[in-house]
C-alpha cells in the first residue's frame, strides 16, 4: 500500500468536517422517521473524485460518525459503513473520469451517475436495510423503506448537486491541452 499525501490527509479531516456540517444543517425532511435528503453525499462525491477512494470511504466515514455522534448521541453503525463504502465505490470511478484533466464531458458525466446510482443503490438499497436488521434487529420492512426512500434521494442529489460540483471543478482546472507555443 502506497503513502497517503498530506494533501489528501488534510483533504479527509476537510471533508469529513464539511460532511458532517452538510449532514447537520443542510437535510431536507422525508416523511420517513431518521431518514432525509442529504446533500452531504454531493460533496462526498466530489471528494472520492477528485481525492480518490481512500479519502472518499474515510471521509464518508468519518463524517457520518461524527454527525451521528453530535446528533443523534449514538452512532448508527450499518449507515455508517454505508457512506464508507459509497465514498470508496464511487472515489474508485476516479480514473475513469480524470477530472483533473479539466475535461468532462458527456461521457464522463454519464459514467460518474451510472457508477454513483448503482454504488447508492446497493448501499442504501441492500446494505444499509440487512445490516440494520443483522444488526440492530429491526424491523425489515421499516428498515427496506428507510433504504429506499434514502436511495433515491440520494440517486437524485448527487446526480443533480454532484453533477453540478464536477462540472464547476473541472472548470477550475487546466486542460492538458489548452496551452501553445506562440
Amino acid at each position: 500500500m502506497g503513502k497517503i499525501s498530506i494533501k489528501t490527509i488534510v483533504a479527509i479531516g476537510i471533508g469529513a468536517a464539511v460532511f458532517v456540517i452538510l449532514a447537520r444543517f443542510v437535510a431536507l425532511p422525508t416523511g420517513i422517521p431518521n431518514t432525509t435528503i442529504q446533500t452531504a453525499y454531493a460533496f462526498l462525491a466530489l471528494m472520492a473524485v477528485v481525492f480518490g477512494p481512500i479519502a472518499g470511504g474515510l471521509i464518508g466515514f468519518i463524517g457520518h460518525t461524527l454527525t451521528d455522534a453530535t446528533a443523534y448521541g449514538s452512532v448508527w453503525w450499518s449507515w455508517v459503513f454505508v457512506s464508507l463504502f459509497i465514498g470508496f465505490f464511487i472515489g474508485l470511478v476516479a480514473n475513469k473520469i480524470n477530472i483533473d484533466s479539466g475535461i468532462l464531458g458527456a461521457k464522463q458525466i454519464i459514467t460518474f451517475n451510472i457508477i454513483q446510482a448503482i454504488v447508492q443503490a446497493i448501499g442504501w438499497g441492500l446494505l444499509a436495510p440487512a445490516l440494520d436488521v443483522l444488526i440492530y434487529a429491526e424491523p425489515a420492512n421499516k428498515v427496506f423503506v428507510q433504504g429506499a426512500v434514502a436511495g433515491i434521494s440520494n440517486i437524485i442529489t448527487v446526480g443533480v448537486i454532484g453533477t453540478i460540483l464536477l462540472i464547476a471543478y473541472a472548470k477550475t482546472r487546466s486542460q492538458s491541452n489548452s496551452l501553445s507555443k506562440e
